[in-house]
């Protein structure tokens, strides 16, 4: 074999596998989740002193402790019970397009309707949803715009992450969160 028909075979072979890698489908979310349960610390505050457990007081992904997600090529769906089955109200669900454009998605709860809208992004493995949502500032009369972005990403085939931004509000510092969520049936 000449010396240029074997480097037009290498380019070849080379192009074809970057076609394929980046063919590669994004990664699947779908299945039944059940959130693991934080890991306290306790650490006594000064030398000497008895420790006091650190209360899990975060947020967390803001969608539950069990959910349910159901993904195909265009969207991701997330399902999860907010209230008692004695509430009787359906379990809340959020619809999100794969290809970056915003939806709305209603919540009812408390003092009626709440708009929130997405814009979910791959970026490479990792789907980034930014959501936006008016909320009422009493204290001042006028809503404001509250922003929280989730990086959902799977570790493993069993092991889903959630980190959550949300943004400073009213002045406020931004506060991520971390959530990992073990799949309970596929």
């Amino acid at each position: 074999m000449k010396r240029g028909n074997f480097l037009t075979h290498v380019l070849a072979v080379v192009a074809v596998l970057s076609v394929a890698v980046s063919a590669q489908p994004a990664a699947d979310f779908s299945g039944r989740w059940t959130l693991e349960a934080p890991k306290i610390s306790s650490t006594p505050a000064v030398p000497g002193t008895p420790a006091v457990a650190a209360a899990p007081g975060d947020m967390g992904s803001g969608w539950g402790a069990t959910i349910t997600m159901t993904q195909d090529a265009t969207r991701l769906r997330v399902e999860y019970d907010a209230f008692s089955r004695y509430d009787l109200q359906p379990p809340l669900t959020f619809t999100y397009p794969l290809d970056g454009s915003e939806v709305p998605n209603s919540v009812t709860m408390g003092r009626g309707e709440q708009i929130e809208r997405s814009r979910a992004q791959w970026n490479g493995e990792i789907l980034v949803i930014t959501t936006a949502m008016q909320v009422d500032d009493r204290g001042a009369g006028k809503p404001f715009l509250a922003e929280l972005t989730r990086r959902i990403s799977l570790e493993s085939p069993t092991t889903l992450i959630v980190e959550v931004t949300r943004a400073g509000v009213l002045g406020g510092p931004s506060l991520t969160t971390r959530s990992v969520y073990r799949k309970t049936t596929p």
